[in-house]
């Protein structure tokens, strides 16, 4: 056996060994050189210190949720509880954020979303974007400015707001706090005829259009972290609770330089807070109390706590309401129902496209709004999106809140491709199953 080597014959050129492929190429090394005094500038941009507690946490939230995690940090736990916990085991509450998390959209492509529209018509009236301030009660116990500012908010952003029966603000302290704005006024029929009837004159009087009649509340929820708290009507505070509550020393400083919270329709109502309290939770409640209310008020009538599409077909078809509110109180009555947004396609489809249809529980994005109007709804309530805010910075909080979720809605209408909220509909959405 041979082999043969390879020699090199003087005067002719030296072989060259084939790159190692298994070897880097060496890279040419990147030029170097002193930056620009104005690149430097350009990349160094700080923000210029903010001083005002208030503002400097307001303008790090981007979203509810930090709203939301603010408000833990600047409020009682007990206070904070009391809006963000639900009923029993909670199960409602987890359901309502699970079905706005599940929707998938179906954006369009190449269409002109330059200056979207996001205004909408809600009772023949032009809304800013579809959403409406849901009623709340107790809230100046979360923040000393109470309904007055939600409502001044409201009517500066032009969208409605709710007064509720057990809010801590009257009527006509809301009207003078917002005499231009979209004042509704949401109401618990109670067993007494003239309490009911000083309530709606109340209401008539002071200008509202529309009453939001509640119809969940045939006892009240099992709210543990309430009772555990001490946080009940009357109030039966632990030690534990009043602990935490000094913690708190602006929180009660407000509290105890401002008028006392109560619920102020019926401050004057003899009684106990638990007599008053064991009124409007009326387990009598019936269509009859409907129909009695819907010969008294002459305007826009909506009923809210359904979610049962028969019911929703009734009130509208045979009670002559002007509309629905598809709402679960938040998870805060009774648990283990659908979530709202889960059930709004049927209900739309028993009391038919001419009635206004309105959703709640759980909206806490724009993007919420959105899959809420595309499967359906005229516009969404939130109640613990602002309630955050408030709690989180007063009125400018509650101001923060709608600016989130306006940018919020603004951003998902032009990336689906939609320069107006009524080209909204429901081939946009599916659900992931």
């Amino acid at each position: 056996m041979t082999t043969t080597q390879e020699t090199h014959k003087p005067g002719s050129a030296p072989a060259v060994a084939a790159p190692d492929a298994r070897v880097p190429a060496r890279r040419p090394l990147q030029k170097r050189q002193l930056p620009k005094i104005s690149e430097v500038r350009e990349l160094l941009q700080f923000r210029a210190p903010v001083l005002d507690p208030v503002r400097r946490r307001l303008e790090g939230a981007l979203t509810i949720e930090d709203l939301r995690k603010i408000s833990r940090r600047t409020t009682p736990r007990a206070v904070f509880d009391y809006v963000d916990g639900a009923a029993e085991f909670e199960v409602t509450a987890q359901r309502n954020l699970a079905a706005f998390r599940d929707v998938e959209f179906v954006p369009e492509t190449l269409n002109s979303v330059a200056d979207p529209d996001l205004s909408t018509e809600l009772f023949g009236e032009r809304i800013a974007f579809p959403l409406v301030f849901a009623p709340t009660g107790y809230t100046r116990m979360m923040h000393h400015e109470g309904e007055s500012a939600v409502a001044r908010v409201a009517e500066r952003n032009n969208l409605p707001y709710s007064l509720s029966t057990v809010g801590t603000t009257t009527i006509e302290e809301v009207r003078e706090a917002a005499p231009n704005g979209q004042n509704w006024f949401q109401l618990y029929l109670t067993n007494n005829v003239a309490l009911n009837e000083e309530m709606v004159g109340r209401a008539l009087d002071s200008g509202c259009k529309t009453v939001v009649l509640t119809v969940d509340t045939a006892v009240g929820g099992g709210r543990h972290k309430d009772t555990r708290n001490g946080l009940t009507i009357p109030p039966s505070l632990t030690v534990k609770t009043f602990l935490d509550m000094s913690r708190f020393p602006y929180w009660w400083f407000n509290k105890l330089t401002t008028a006392p919270i109560n619920f102020a329709l019926l401050r004057d109502y003899p009684g106990t807070s638990a007599d008053v309290a064991a009124m409007l939770f009326d387990p009598g409640l019936e269509y009859d109390d409907l129909a009695w209310l819907r010969k008294a008020w002459p305007h826009n009538l909506l009923v809210k706590g359904i979610t049962n599409p028969e019911d929703a077909g009734r009130v509208v078809k045979d009670f002559g309401a002007d509309g629905v509110v598809v709402s679960n109180h938040g998870g805060r009555q009774l648990d283990r129902t659908p979530a709202t947004l889960d059930v709004l396609p049927a209900v739309r489809e028993a009391v038919g496209s001419e009635a206004t249809l309105l959703l709640d529980s759980g909206v806490r994005n724009g993007q919420d709004i959105v899959a809420a109007v595309a499967r359906g709804a005229n516009a969404v309530m939130i109640g613990r999106a602002y309630l955050y805010g408030l709690m989180a910075g007063g009125e400018r909080g509650v101001e923060r809140a709608v600016e989130i979720l306006r940018t919020e809605y603004r951003r998902s209408l032009q990336l689906l491709g939609l320069r107006e909220t009524r080209q909204i509909s429901s081939r946009h959405v599916r659900t992931r199953d």
